[in-house]
């Protein structure tokens, strides 16, 4: 087993545990399906890449989102940290008839990938919130901003901070916690539901998400905030925040 100090930046022992889980990959498929959200990621993708172009997925699991555009005629890649889920993306990819590329890489270190080579990107669903520390969190998106061509688009899912299903407790230490600027605002950690070490998850305010992007050159377009079932919601009963970014041309 890699020892911590040996974790790529900005994985934490419950990430590296959770990448790697068996019973996780196995179940992401009919979990994604189920999901109303990950259908209402998908679909504000639709409209932020109207037409067809070279799209990276940051963090593309088993491959949802390549397999959907390459199927419509988009040249897709895909990165991911997790062997196991680009395993799966590729078999996905080979039952749907479509070719995509596929890399494994830490999404704080994409140096290898060209600058201006893409026309879209995407960051989706936890996959921000799962990077420890608000600097890699800044690294990841900026890498969006830099592999993009002028003019290019990138969506990114986050989860908000405030969303009253996390419970009242964790609502208010989350509330305390950013007023006082604290550097652990917005990390909410949980039980491992695959085994291993816990998962911490960052949780975004929605100020916070559009300064994210526009501290890395973006434009931001557009912010949605989505309910648990993937339609418009505000306040605490928003589960996330959908944002599209133009890097300006």
């Amino acid at each position: 087993m890699i020892p911590d100090w040996q974790l790529p930046p900005g994985v934490d022992r419950g990430l590296w545990d959770y990448l790697r889980a068996d019973d996780m990959v196995s179940s992401y498929d009919a979990q994604m399906a189920a999901s109303p959200l990950a259908n209402a990621d998908v679909a504000f993708c639709e409209h932020a890449f109207p037409t067809p172009g070279r799209l990276i997925d940051l963090g593309c699991g088993t491959g949802r989102l390549c397999v959907h555009f390459a199927a419509r005629g988009y040249e897709c890649v895909g990165v991911d940290l997790s062997e196991p889920m680009l395993a799966q993306a590729r078999a996905n990819a080979a039952a749907a008839g479509v070719a995509c590329e596929w890399k494994a890489a830490n999404l704080v270190e994409l140096a290898d990938l060209p600058e201006r080579s893409f026309d879209y990107a995407a960051c989706l669903f936890s996959t921000l919130g799962m990077v420890r520390g608000t600097e890699n969190r800044a690294k990841v998106v900026a890498n969006a901003a830099r592999l993009l061509k002028p003019g290019g688009r990138f969506v990114l899912h986050v989860h908000n901070r405030f969303f009253r299903g996390l419970g009242g407790s964790v609502v208010r230490r989350q509330l305390l916690r950013t007023f006082l600027r604290r550097p652990d605002a917005g990390d909410v950690t949980m039980p491992q539901a695959y085994g291993g070490a816990a998962l911490t998850l960052h949780h975004f305010t929605r100020r916070g998400a559009v300064r994210l992007l526009t501290d890395a050159g973006f434009k931001v377009i557009e912010v949605r905030a989505v309910g648990v079932d993937g339609e418009p919601a505000r306040g605490g009963a928003a589960y996330g925040y959908l944002l599209l970014g133009e890097r300006p041309a």
